[in-house]
């Protein structure tokens, strides 16, 4: 059966101070009142973003970043959820995904920052916005059930 399928963000409705996930959220509720079929995919953040989220941060040696949680998933992981989302029926509601891993964002992009040769220092600071948007704890990972990519961290890293 033919339907409307979107990528959309896990913790999205958490973060409203931000534009960019009011947009998202404007989005999943046209789609939700549109009438047609749908299936709306919520993703934790890709690996392929970590760059960018450093580079969010700032340029000096030193960056801050929240010590919040984050689950992040391979961008091939998540080509193969929707692909799946888009050839099942739908299911008139939200599916979560994420990556196999958890950790603290900040920990996490010490660690990117450290396997691309990238010489600053992450400093784990709770008050830090993550893009404009205030986070807590769990905000970027999946509340419940989610389904899970394979493609971990490390393998990932060594691919780039």
């Amino acid at each position: 059966m033919a339907h409307h399928v979107a990528l959309s963000v896990v913790g999205t409705d958490k973060l409203e101070q931000s534009g960019y996930f009011r947009a998202k959220i404007a989005q999943e509720a046209l789609i939700r009142q549109a009438g047609i079929p749908y299936t709306i995919v919520r993703s934790t953040q890709f690996l392929e973003f970590l760059g960018g989220i450093a580079q969010s941060a700032g340029q000096v040696d030193t960056i801050r970043l929240t010590p919040a949680l984050i689950q992040p998933i391979a961008s091939d992981d998540v080509a193969h959820a929707v692909a799946d989302a888009a050839l099942a029926a739908p299911i008139n509601g939200m599916i979560d995904i994420g990556g196999p891993e958890r950790f603290r964002l900040s920990d996490l992009v010490q660690r990117y920052l450290q396997a691309t040769g990238d010489k600053r220092t992450v400093v784990a600071d709770p008050a830090a916005l993550y893009f404009g948007a205030a986070l807590q704890e769990g905000t970027l990972v999946p509340e419940g059930e989610a389904r899970l990519g394979h493609i971990r961290f490390e393998e990932w890293i060594r691919q780039q």
